[in-house]
C-alpha cells in the first residue's frame, strides 16, 4: 500500500477542488492532500455543463446561507484564487433571478419571499400588474406574481471557477491525480485505503466522497447505501434577433429556465418525475424533441421576441440527484469514522461549492462547522427518514 495521504478526496470536480483549496489554504492544516479525478479534462463533468446560476431564492435557511457565500466568493475569487498574479475571472453576471408563479402559486411565492428576506436575501416581490412595467419584454399572461433577486443573483463561468479552485489548491501543495477509484479497504470502523485503477492502493487518514453523480455507486463499494444517482438534463442554445442581453435568469412556472449567454441564450427545464430521462444512463445524447414540443412553446409564450429564434446548439449533462430530499449530503458517516460526504446537491452545487468546500475543511480541521451550521444536511437524516424539504428545486 502507498504511504498514503492525510486526506484523500474522491472526485476532483468543483466540490472536491473546493474542499482541497479550503483545506490547503487553512492556517492550521499542514497535512497532505490527494484528489483523485478520473477525467482531468472535465469534458463531461456536471460543472462544465452547468448553467452557472447563483441565487438566494431557496426555502431552506442553509441553502440560502450557502449560496449567499457563493455570491460573496464569486466577487473575491479573482484575487483569492490568483496564482503568481494571474487572476481567475469567473465573470459574475449579477443580472438577477426572476422566479414567476401562477395566480394559484402566488401566496406560496410570497411566503417563500418573506422567508428569504428574513435571511438577508436581496429580493423584491412583484405583483402581476408590476411585471410588464418592470420587464417590458415579458408576457405576464397567466402569471400571478414574481420574485426578483436584485443583488447576489446571476451566473458565473462554471469551468473557470473549477479550474481556479484546482490550480490554487495545487499551488498550495495539494496533489491531483488522473485516476479512477475502484474500491476501498475497510478495517473495522475506518477506511484504511482507497484502491485506484492505475495507482494501486493509497492509504488514507480521512476520505472525502465528492464524486458527483457517481457518489452512490462508489459508496456502494464501501457497503454504504447513498441515495445519489445521475439525473440527466438538456441545455439548449439559441439566437434571438432582438437584443435582450440584459435579461435576468428567468424561471417560468412550467419549470423552463432561460438566461442570456452573450448575445445568445441558454435554456433548460426540469421535467416531471415520471417524464424524466433515464437517470441511470451516463450518455450525453441530446433529445431535441423536448425543445420543439415543450421548451420552445413556453419560451415563445413568455417572451414574444422568442417566437422567432434559431436553435444553434445543445448539450446534455448529469447532476448528482439526491433522491431522498434533493438536498446536499454533507458530513460524516455514523459507522465509518473517517468518511465525509460532499455530494447530492441536485442541481445547485456550483453556487454552493465554496460553502461546501469550506464546510468540509472545517470538519477536518476543527471537527465541527464554524461558518454555517450544516448539521441538518448530515447523512443521519436519511437513516432516520428526516427529509430537509426544499421547495425551490429548479
Amino acid at each position: 500500500m502507498d504511504a498514503g495521504y492525510d486526506v484523500v478526496i474522491v472526485g476532483g470536480g468543483v466540490m472536491g477542488s473546493s474542499a482541497a483549496y479550503f483545506l490547503a489554504a487553512s492556517d492550521v492544516f499542514d497535512g497532505s492532500i490527494l484528489v483523485v479525478e478520473r477525467d482531468s479534462t472535465y469534458d463531461t463533468s456536471a460543472t462544465a455543463r452547468s448553467m452557472g446560476g447563483i441565487r438566494q431564492q431557496f426555502t431552506t435557511e442553509e441553502n440560502i446561507a450557502m449560496s449567499m457565500f457563493g455570491a460573496e466568493f464569486a466577487r473575491i475569487a479573482p484575487e483569492v484564487l490568483a496564482v503568481d498574479g494571474e487572476r481567475v475571472e469567473v465573470t459574475f453576471r449579477e443580472q438577477g433571478y426572476l422566479s414567476t408563479a401562477t395566480a394559484a402559486g402566488a401566496d406560496r411565492l410570497r411566503q417563500n419571499f418573506e422567508m428569504q428576506r428574513s435571511q438577508g436575501a436581496a429580493v423584491t416581490f412583484l405583483e402581476a400588474g408590476d411585471l410588464a412595467l418592470r420587464f417590458p419584454w415579458l408576457n405576464p399572461d397567466g402569471l400571478g406574481a414574481a420574485v426578483f433577486g436584485h443583488a447576489n443573483e446571476g451566473w458565473i463561468d462554471p469551468n473557470t471557477l473549477l479550474q481556479g479552485f484546482r490550480r490554487k489548491a495545487i499551488s498550495l501543495g495539494a496533489t491531483f491525480t488522473d485516476d479512477e477509484v475502484v474500491g476501498f479497504t475497510r478495517e473495522g470502523d475506518r477506511l484504511a485505503g482507497v484502491q485506484l485503477a492505475r495507482g494501486g492502493e493509497v492509504a488514507a487518514g480521512t476520505v472525502v466522497l465528492s464524486a458527483g453523480s457517481r457518489s452512490g455507486a462508489l459508496a456502494a463499494l464501501m457497503g454504504v447505501d447513498l441515495p445519489v444517482r445521475p439525473r440527466k438534463r438538456y441545455v439548449y442554445v439559441f439566437d434571438c434577433k432582438e437584443d435582450l442581453s440584459g435579461l435576468p435568469l428567468t424561471i417560468d412556472p412550467s419549470g423552463v429556465a432561460f438566461r442570456p449567454e452573450g448575445r445568445q441564450f441558454v435554456t433548460s427545464m426540469s421535467p416531471p418525475e415520471d417524464q424524466d430521462p433515464d437517470s441511470d444512463a451516463e450518455d450525453m445524447e441530446v433529445d431535441y424533441t423536448t425543445f420543439e414540443a415543450v421548451t420552445w412553446p413556453v419560451l415563445a409564450n413568455r417572451v414574444p421576441a422568442f417566437e422567432a429564434i434559431k436553435l444553434t446548439g445543445a448539450w446534455a449533462g448529469h447532476y448528482d440527484f439526491n433522491s431522498f430530499d434533493q438536498n446536499a449530503i454533507l458530513g460524516g458517516h455514523p459507522e465509518i469514522a473517517n468518511l465525509l460526504f460532499c455530494t447530492g446537491f441536485s442541481g445547485h452545487g456550483l453556487q454552493q461549492s465554496p460553502a461546501a468546500g469550506r464546510a468540509i475543511s472545517e470538519l477536518i480541521v476543527h471537527g465541527a462547522y464554524r461558518a454555517i451550521d450544516l448539521t441538518r444536511f448530515g447523512f443521519e437524516r436519511i437513516a432516520l427518514g428526516h427529509a430537509v424539504v426544499e421547495a425551490n428545486v429548479w
